[in-house]
């Protein structure tokens, strides 16, 4: 594929962050031609993923990092279960979701004027705001995270107001886009950027067990988790407008 992938400072441009928006939403408007109402896969694959790793929180484990350096695998159930239950009810649709847009997954190509996605394994059905609040989470880079450039409020709904214009564009439910509607993603968008943080901390977790790739895996997983612990209340408190 032509183009160049993208960094960390590149998705902060206003034109790409255009581009980045519509093109996200011209993916998740791709709906399912069987006719069948999809289901998300965000709870099946992250219990997936927390029995893969489940075995490392016992007593007989050799890892003793994740012991010392990761929550316990009580506190790891019980948010999962909080996060099913809060998350579930907030309303987002559930779309084709790419779940893995990181900056170097983007591919800009100067001379056509578009970006395009690439690295699509993880993708499945998947909540909207999941997917989005996953892309804001990548602002933060990841051989080595810097949170301070997680979007502002002000970037995000910039960015969503042009998402969402799009979206209505692709599925041809025209009509201008609402405070309301805006604001409702927003809330949606950062209660959802918790479980992208769970959702690989988990990954991160499975990479440290089983990876040959020379990276601290287990450190990022830390990290992912850290931030997660740390943003939870003021997401928490958030709430959708009435």
């Amino acid at each position: 594929m032509q183009g160049d992938a993208l960094g960390p400072l590149d998705v902060r441009d206003p034109g790409l962050l255009r581009l980045i928006a519509e093109e996200m939403a011209r993916i998740h408007a791709i709906h399912a031609h069987n006719g069948c109402i999809p289901k998300p896969n965000l709870w099946i694959k992250m219990r997936k993923y927390f029995s893969l790793v489940a075995t490392e929180f016992t007593d007989q484990a050799s890892n003793t990092r994740i012991q010392q350096e990761v929550p316990s695998q009580e506190v790891l159930e019980q948010e999962m279960a909080w996060m099913k239950e809060h998350l579930s009810q907030l309303g987002s649709p559930v779309v084709l979701c790419h779940n893995d847009l990181l900056c170097k997954n983007i591919i800009h190509n100067i001379k056509e004027g578009h970006v395009r996605f690439i690295d699509y394994e993880y993708s499945s059905y998947n909540y909207q705001a999941f997917d989005i609040g996953n892309h804001f989470n990548e602002f933060a880079g990841m051989s080595e995270l810097d949170y301070s450039l997680l979007p502002s409020r002000e970037m995000q709904l910039d960015w969503l107001l042009i998402y969402l214009q799009a979206y209505k564009r692709f599925t041809q439910k025209g009509g201008d886009v609402s405070w309301h509607e805006l604001e409702t993603l927003y809330v949606q968008v950062n209660k959802f950027a918790l479980a992208s943080h769970f959702f690989w901390g988990f990954w991160a977790l499975i990479q440290a067990k089983y990876s040959s790739i020379d990276f601290d895996f287990l450190g990022y997983a830390v990290l992912r988790f850290d931030q997660y612990f740390k943003t939870k209340p003021a997401v928490e408190a958030m709430k959708i407008p009435e």
